[in-house]
């Protein structure tokens, strides 16, 4: 099992690394926020499960504690 972070930057896709695009391609499950560009998701596999966890100022769909909980249980998964 492996886990992989991978940032958004300033929102441009154009600076996402080689790797980054390998790794989003191959990922079983995406977990994001706003800063992520569409673009980016779009080279995530149609089949990997995708999680929104919002992150925007002071308005957290999940805080951090419960990401970091969520992104654990998905590696353990598998």
């Amino acid at each position: 099992m492996k886990v992989y972070l991978i940032g958004a930057g300033p929102g441009d896709p154009g600076l996402l690394t080689i790797k980054g695009k390998d790794i989003l391609e191959k990922a079983d499950v995406v977990v994001y926020d706003y800063l992520a560009n569409d673009t980016l998701l779009g080279y995530a596999r149609s089949d990997a499960e995708r999680i929104y966890v919002g992150k925007v100022a002071g308005n957290h769909a999940l805080p951090q504690d419960g990401i970091n909980k969520l992104i654990i249980e998905k590696a353990k998964e598998g």
